[in-house]
Parts: structure tokens; C-alpha cells; sequence
């Protein structure tokens, strides 16, 4: 199953491995250190996903002082993606030695980035409308519900394998969320109706299931069209092949923003809406500015993750956030903490912390295993060489 780890998904390790020597496999596996070690690229994927969880406090913040264009809000989530121009610019000029056509995106990755960026900009768009009715503690809490579709549609699409901790965990931050539903209008603001409410849950619930779809189609697509030859060849593929295809999601998701925002009249809507803001005209503008930068931190960083480690890791850190929005809603919002709310977040991290020490077990186990393995072709061929 996914881990922590360097190593790549399943997907992507069936492919390292049809590429690879047996020579170099057992080269490899004798120098591979049997503590566990998170890769460099994996620690800052995850500092990226961890800096974006200002995200979503900040677009509650606009709907909270007045905001009410969903498109746009929505298009807020996935429009920083030129932001990744100039980096990937110098990257190609660094790479021009291998040439630049190697690497661009296959055409066949591209067309399902494009077409994945479409479906998050769906998903984004019903995140808005939760995000509308619902305090962001209890949108966050409900966004952790990921996991379990992100796990279901990896076992589905990407091979996904469960362990008794993994199943753990699921289920944890599964029953976490459905926890607020405890008790009449539990986490419900005061003075909204219960339809209002209600439907804002529904929506949340919806958007976290979409977004576990799109997550595991991602692996699959990096895995089945992303694999290069020749002096390119990498598993997981170089850095500038995961900022093109977040920079391909975000701008067909963007793309599917705007229509949808010249449907709404939103483009002509804005200026009034930025002189009634009730942090004034100036914060209006500095709070989209940023929103949308920290939503491109976050989802570069779960790309990232995609791609250097698998979708139910990518998933598990986005859980991660919701302590993270518990305390920034609490302390900038002024949102109530109750009790449903506090019991919902000790089993979303309850199931975090099962997840992680499954993968620790499950890592020492894989690590013991190659080394008996290692021991036992070692006196095989002690034995061989020894044989008149």
C-alpha cells in the first residue's frame, strides 16, 4: 500500500520495476537503509499542503464579510496555477540539454489533466456552496470524509491495499464528521435554518467525495501516461512534470470557472461586491490575492504527494488540516467549539495517528523482510562458491 516513504505508488513501482536490472534491485535493495526516511520531495510537499491551510480560512472569510459569487469563489481554488509559469520556464532552460520536447507532458497526460482539472473545478464549485452555509470548523471537519472516499477509489483505481491500520483510520475519520450530525443543529450557527444547514452538509459531504475521486485518477493517469525513456526516465518523474500537470488541471479548471462565471454575471458583480465588503475595498482585493496563493501552495503540494508517494497519502495530509483549521477558525473567526465538534476532531486524529503507525509498522515489516531475504541469497551463494 502507499507509505510515507520515497518509494513511489504501486502503480509507479510496477513500471520502476520492469526498467530496472536485477542486478541494480539487489544492489539497491542491499544499500537501502532499513530505518525509514521520508524523501526530500515528500517533506516539501507536505510543508506546501501545511502553508496552504490558510486557504480555506480565508475564503470563509470572504463569504463571512459579504462574498457571494460561487463561481468565483470557486475559480479562487484553482486559478494560481501561473504562478507555476516562471518556475517551470527555468526549469526547461536548466533541462534544455535533454531536450525540451522530453519534457513536456505526453499528450495523453495532458488531455486527462485536462480533463481531471475540469472534474476538481466541480468539486470545487460544491465546496463553495458549503463553505457558504457552514462555519469552517464544521466544513473542515466534514472535508476530512476525504480519506475515505480517497481510500475506496484507490483500492478501486490505483491497487490500493488495505492494512487493519489504514482500514482503522478510515473508518475513524469517517464516523469523525458524521459525529456533528449528533443532537439538532449541532455545529449550526445561530439564527441560519436547518434546511440551510442541512444542505450545506449534504454539499460539503459531496465535494469531499468528488475530490477523493479526482485524487486517485490523478496516481493513475501520472502512472499510465507519465513514464519517460531515455536520459529523463525517473520514478517518481521529474519536479517540472508535476508542476505542468497542476498547471494543466488549473487552467482547464479555470477555464470551466469562468464560463461559469460569465453565466452568473460575476465579472460585472465584482466591483460592487468589493465596495460593500465589510473589511473594505482594500482587504477585499489583498484577501482573493491570497486565498488563491495559498490554495496553489496546497494543491501543488498534494501533487506532489500524487506523485512521489500515492493519492491515500495525499489524502491523509489533507486531514492533517483540520486541526490546523479548527485553531485558525477558532482564533481569527471567533467560531463556537462544542462538544460534537470537539469529538469529531479526537477521532479524526485518532485515525490520523492509526494511519501513521500502521505505515511505521508496515515499513519496519517490509525492511526485515528484504533483509532475510538479503541473508538468505547471501548464504545461498556462500554456499555455491564454496561447491567443488
Amino acid at each position: 500500500m502507499a507509505t510515507i516513504a520515497a518509494s513511489a505508488s504501486p502503480a509507479m513501482q510496477e513500471i520502476s520495476s520492469k526498467a530496472t536490472s536485477p542486478v541494480r534491485t539487489a544492489a539497491a535493495a542491499a544499500a537501502a537503509p532499513a530505518r525509514y526516511r521520508p524523501s526530500p520531495m515528500v517533506i516539501f510537499s507536505a510543508c506546501m499542503v501545511l502553508l496552504g491551510a490558510t486557504g480555506p480560512l480565508l475564503l470563509r472569510v470572504y463569504f463571512v464579510h459579504g462574498g457571494e459569487r460561487l463561481f468565483f469563489s470557486a475559480a479562487l481554488q484553482i486559478s494560481g496555477w501561473p504562478l507555476l509559469l516562471l518556475p517551470i520556464g527555468v526549469s526547461f532552460f536548466r533541462g534544455r540539454k535533454h531536450g525540451v520536447s522530453n519534457l513536456l507532458l505526453a499528450p495523453r497526460l495532458a488531455g486527462a489533466g485536462a480533463l481531471l482539472g475540469a472534474l476538481y473545478a466541480i468539486s470545487c464549485f460544491i465546496y463553495a456552496l458549503g463553505s457558504q452555509a457552514l462555519p469552517l470548523s464544521t466544513s473542515s471537519l466534514l472535508q476530512a470524509t476525504q480519506l475515505a472516499f480517497t481510500a475506496v477509489f484507490a483500492f478501486i483505481f490505483a491497487g490500493l491495499r488495505f492494512t487493519p491500520f489504514s482500514a482503522n483510520a478510515v473508518v475513524l475519520l469517517t464516523i469523525g464528521p458524521a459525529v456533528l450530525g449528533v443532537g439538532p443543529g449541532s455545529g449550526k450557527p445561530a439564527g441560519e435554518a436547518s434546511k440551510t444547514y442541512w444542505t450545506g452538509f449534504c454539499e460539503s459531504i459531496a465535494a469531499a467525495a468528488l475530490a477523493g475521486l479526482v485524487l486517485p485518477l490523478v496516481e493513475v493517469a501520472m502512472a499510465r501516461y507519465g513514464r519517460r525513456t531515455g536520459p529523463t526516465a525517473r520514478v517518481p518523474p521529474p519536479y517540472v512534470t508535476v508542476m505542468q500537470m497542476q498547471a494543466v488541471m488549473g487552467a482547464a479548471g479555470t477555464a470551466v470557472c469562468l464560463i461559469g462565471m460569465a453565466i452568473k454575471s460575476d465579472f460585472a458583480a465584482l466591483p460592487s461586491e468589493a465596495a460593500t465588503f465589510g473589511l473594505g475595498k482594500t482587504n477585499y482585493y489583498l484577501v482573493l490575492i491570497w486565498d488563491a496563493v495559498a490554495w496553489q501552495l496546497l494543491n501543488m503540494g498534494v501533487m506532489g504527494l500524487i506523485t512521489c508517494a500515492s493519492s491515500l497519502l495525499a489524502g491523509i495530509m489533507i486531514a492533517v488540516l483540520l486541526p490546523v483549521s479548527e485553531v485558525l477558525a477558532v482564533i481569527f473567526l471567533h467560531e463556537k467549539f462544542d462538544g460534537p465538534k470537539g469529538i469529531a476532531l479526537v477521532l479524526s486524529l485518532w485515525g490520523f495517528a492509526s494511519y501513521l503507525y500502521g505505515e511505521k509498522a508496515q515499513k519496519k515489516r517490509e525492511a526485515q523482510k528484504k533483509e532475510q531475504q538479503l541473508a538468505v541469497a547471501k548464504k545461498t551463494g556462500d554456499l555455491e562458491s564454496a561447491a567443488p
